[in-house]
């Protein structure tokens, strides 16, 4: 199957029950966010895309989620996580210096940008720089493997899963509120859940998922 919830998006939801107006504020802001760089520089930024594209592959019959607008707009606001590992940089400085560190790393061993690169080319570098091989000036210091796993992917995958298209994607509604769900028991579902598809039975999870809202 290609989708596990045919028929089902989420923002259907938007004008229901199911969404307060926190809710509705918060997602149209994160619709909203301008699709062209804010805080990083334009080779940095295409440099960022390449990245996002390595990382989380999405299918090609639908718009993208901005993966690198979300992370740029994450440093322009420098909103934190709350912590940080003791061995990397503010968040700002990490991403700067790990994005100068694949360039670097891309011209030194292609003669090319990384984002001119071919995918396996660029898988190469990552796997290098989370497997701390990376070489490049442009680190100063900055382990590759703890900024590869503690702040490369986080922001990504994380980007990637408060957008309206991954909720649908994996069937989630949004916070319960002020509606909430009444059916707990396990595989149970209130109506105004998505519905998953069980092979063979798609149609019918999309003519349950159109009246979802």
């Amino acid at each position: 199957m290609s989708e596990h919830y045919p028929g089902y998006d989420v923002l259907a939801k938007r004008a229901g029950l199911s969404w307060n107006d926190e809710t509705r504020r918060v997602i149209d802001k994160r619709l909203a966010i301008p699709r062209e760089p804010r805080f990083f520089d334009v080779e940095a930024w295409q440099t960022l895309e390449a990245v996002c594209t390595r990382i989380v592959p999405q299918p090609i019959d639908r718009p993208p989620v901005p993966l690198a607008s979300y992370v740029d707009d994450k440093m322009l606001s420098d909103a934190h996580d709350g912590y940080r590992h003791a061995e990397l940089p503010e968040q700002r400085v990490a991403w700067t210096r790990g994005l100068a560190a694949l360039r670097e790393a891309a011209q030194a061993q292609h003669g090319q940008p990384f984002h001119a690169l071919t995918g396996d080319a660029q898988d190469a570098l990552l796997k290098a720089l989370e497997a701390g091989s990376l070489e490049a000036a442009a680190l100063d210091g900055m382990p590759g493997p703890s900024f590869f796993n503690n702040r490369l992917i986080p922001d990504i995958v994380s980007a990637y899963y408060a957008h309206p298209t991954a909720w649908s994607e994996i069937g989630y509604g949004g916070p319960a509120s002020p509606r909430g769900y009444v059916r707990l028991r396990l595989d149970r579902r209130d109506p105004w859940e998505a519905a998953e598809a069980t092979p063979g039975h798609e149609e019918r999870a999309r003519r349950e998922n159109a009246r979802v809202g």
